[in-house]
């Protein structure tokens, strides 16, 4: 019998009885070592070796692709960084942050330094990420339901309202096809780690994974800054199943708390404006050292030329100086400080290497880039492009988003929590504020291009070009309160 092999052989010699009770004992093993325990080393590593058996009886992997003797699909690994600014990598000209891991990831992998997520939110932009779609879109715009009038905040993170508003935004990843859910159709077993504000993993439609419940990511938050051993153990597991997988690694880093391993933060202690632009800074080598015992991880089991690698941002970051928070425009914000990051792409000997710094792209765009690497149908209206596709990205100039509130004002009505709109073409960036949230907004135009810190609002001078880019940043979506 070929088990986990996506083969279900007709000339198996083994009795369906046999087969049976081998079931029935591998699900017990299954039920004590990965549900209920949350055990360690052999005992939780048989316990999901032991499920992914099963499930690999009943499952066939999708379209192989053949790399060397291995005819397996590849595997896929997202890694989202959570709060960094997209200026704050080797790669991207730093003069004091050192982040070699993703400095050689970048040299391996499509680059693009001018990336965008349609959200400056974590909840929502992570949201586009697995879906593919901008928020308005999923419907997952805000970070919270809707907070009663003159409640508390930490009233309300403990009342039925967050509760049960936390549960409707959960059921809208439940209504639209998902990363996880279009590469199980092809065989492929899914973990998340990490943030993850859906509840249960499974609402994100992950077989497995951390996540059970809690507001940011409850046990997943342990990723990176506690243990990568949860991810090795799925890998290591679902590779002796013969499965292929996919890994989210989203962890809270270099996301606050800025508590940093003291070997970071030494370094960075009298060379920066503060101390909590130092604790940021450490924060970042971290984030990028895990990437790189995560990676390291990958080759040493001989498993990073059958893998697809994905790095971004969920959002960017600048740090007040003063008080460690987030600056204004960054987070939160429609500004590059809260929407750029890289966006890297590799697979060992079929993504050629190279770096676009002319092109803008989108976190849309990495669902489809995906599944058109394994073969598997893309979903209908999608906005994404495949990023490998250089005559798409040549054609298309502009790249767009929405910003919210971080509460949602009404949960059937994405718009009526919509603060900005913005589109970037070619090297033009507009911002389009929503009167019925930002009253005293105005709008702004900005040559990223020369002026990527956008410092000078060029929107009085330019109304020709003001108005060219409002008329397609309307096509695009043009809502009313």
């Amino acid at each position: 019998m070929v088990v986990g092999s996506g083969n279900r052989s007709q000339s198996s010699d083994v009795h369906p009885v046999a087969i049976d009770i081998l079931d029935r004992i591998l699900r017990a093993i299954a039920f004590l070592g990965w549900h209920l325990g949350r055990l360690r080393a052999p005992l939780a590593l048989l316990g999901l070796l032991s499920q992914l058996l099963i499930e690999s009886r009943a499952t066939e992997p999708g379209p192989r692709t053949t790399i060397g003797s291995d005819t397996r699909p590849p595997n896929i690994l997202l890694i989202v960084s959570d709060d960094h600014a997209w200026t704050d990598y080797g790669f991207m000209g730093h003069p004091v942050l050192r982040t070699p891991h993703l400095d050689r990831l970048a040299s391996r992998s499509l680059c693009f330094t001018r990336g965008y997520v349609p959200s400056s939110l974590c909840c929502p932009s992570l949201a586009s990420l697995i879906t593919g779609r901008f928020p308005h879109e999923h419907g997952v715009v805000c970070n919270d339901p809707p907070r009663p009038t003159g409640m508390p905040q930490a009233d309300f993170h403990r009342s039925e309202a967050f509760r049960s508003g936390r549960a409707r935004l959960s059921s809208f990843l439940e209504q639209v096809p998902t990363l996880p859910r279009l590469l199980q159709d092809r065989g492929y077993l899914s973990f998340q780690s990490g943030k993850w504000w859906q509840n249960d993993f499974r609402k994100g439609g992950f077989a497995h994974g951390m996540t059970r419940g809690d507001r940011h990511g409850d046990a997943g938050l342990e990723i990176g800054r506690v243990t990568l051993k949860p991810i090795e153990e799925f890998v290591t597991a679902a590779e002796q199943a013969g499965r292929p997988w996919l890994v989210w690694y989203a962890p809270m880093l270099p996301h606050d708390p800025h508590t940093p391993p003291d070997r970071f933060l030494d370094r960075h202690r009298g060379t920066n404006p503060s101390l909590p632009v130092a604790r940021y800074h450490a924060m970042v080598e971290w984030f990028d050292e895990t990437c790189g015992q995560l990676l390291g991880f990958l080759e040493r089991r001989g498993s990073d030329r059958r893998t697809i690698v994905v790095y971004l941002a969920d959002n960017g970051w600048i740090t007040d100086p003063q008080t460690g928070r987030y600056a204004p425009r960054s987070k939160q914000s429609p500004y590059d400080g809260g929407v750029r990051t890289p966006i890297l792409v590799g697979w060992p000997g079929h993504i050629e290497p190279r770096r676009d710094d002319v092109h803008p792209v989108s976190s849309l765009d990495i669902l489809p880039t995906v599944l058109r690497r394994v073969d598997a149908p893309i979903p209908a209206g999608l906005p994404g492009q495949d990023l490998l596709d250089r005559r798409a990205a040549s054609r298309r100039r502009a790249v767009f988003g929405e910003c919210f509130t971080h509460d949602a004002v009404d949960l059937d009505r994405p718009e009526s929590g919509l603060r900005w709109r913005w589109i970037v073409d070619g090297s033009w960036k507009l911002i389009v504020p929503a009167p019925w949230n930002e009253p005293g907004g105005r709008v702004e135009l900005y040559r990223v291009g020369s002026d990527p810190l956008e410092l000078e609002d060029l929107a009085d001078g330019e109304p020709r070009r003001v108005r060219r880019l409002r008329r397609k940043l309307d096509a695009a979506w043009n809502p009313s309160p």
